[in-house]
């Protein structure tokens, strides 16, 4: 006998970790493997991984930014299951690498899909996850490190209207929710407070509906440690059932 699950299909937000095809913020540590036993050689096969704790899709806590925030330990398993909306602002990004997602575009969002649920995870889709893995990922020659992101007065807009809440996150399929001009961060600054989290370089937001999934964010927990490598999934309500609070 099959028991139904209570939940429609999974979406997997996740790049595959690979140290030849992911892109590596610039300063980030070196991503390597070293391959420690062999099942020929000794019976089983393992490998040593070393990466940054920001290196591929992966999450951040508020001490990314915060010296005070929490860190991944920290945090509350609520703070990990978010309503998930996802803005498409990939005709914009197209023209301009360092296009700021405003106001208007989530205004935008919410004349045709409704307001946006308090504690949300805002997810933006500006078509990175197809440069993955090529040299326009992280740009080349004048247009290196450039990349967009969220204006900082969108963010401040979220975060009076109570549209991040306490447990928000900001998700994007960039290196981060900071434009790449900006060296001061200063949405990730806004961000990180409370139990807020970011959800970076996110993959597949071409099956992430709009509205009505919840993104659900793995990956290891290290104590005081300012995010993880991650498997993001997005899980999509069962046929029928109700989806995530409007």
């Amino acid at each position: 006998m099959t028991t139904a699950r209570p939940f429609g299909r999974l979406i997997s937000l996740s790049h595959v970790h690979d140290p030849a095809t992911t892109p590596l913020f610039p300063g980030d540590p070196e991503f390597r493997t070293d391959t420690v036993a062999t099942v020929s050689n000794d019976g089983y096969y393992l490998r040593n991984i070393q990466q940054g704790e920001h290196t591929g899709t992966h999450w951040g806590a508020p001490i990314h930014f915060h010296a005070d925030g929490l860190a991944a330990d920290e945090l509350d398993l609520e703070d990990l299951l978010l309503p998930a909306v996802k803005i498409d602002v990939r005709e914009q990004c197209a023209r301009d690498r360092n296009y700021a997602i405003s106001i208007g575009d989530l205004r935008q969002w919410e004349i045709r899909h409704g307001r946006i649920p308090d504690g949300s995870a805002v997810v933006a889709w500006t078509g990175w996850d197809r440069k993955w893995g090529t040299p326009e990922f992280i740009g080349t020659g004048e247009s290196a490190t450039q990349q967009p992101g969220f204006a900082v007065e969108t963010v401040e807009w979220l975060l009076r209207t109570g549209r991040l809440g306490r447990r928000g996150a900001l998700g994007i399929d960039t290196f981060g929710p900071d434009l790449g001009t900006d060296e001061t961060y200063a949405v990730s600054k806004l961000l990180y407070r409370e139990h807020r989290i970011s959800l970076e370089c996110l993959a597949n937001l071409a099956e992430l509906p709009f509205t009505g999934a919840w993104i659900l964010v793995g990956g290891a927990r290290y104590r005081g440690g300012s995010g993880s490598p991650a498997t993001i999934f997005a899980i999509m309500p069962a046929p029928g059932q109700r989806s995530a609070p409007a």
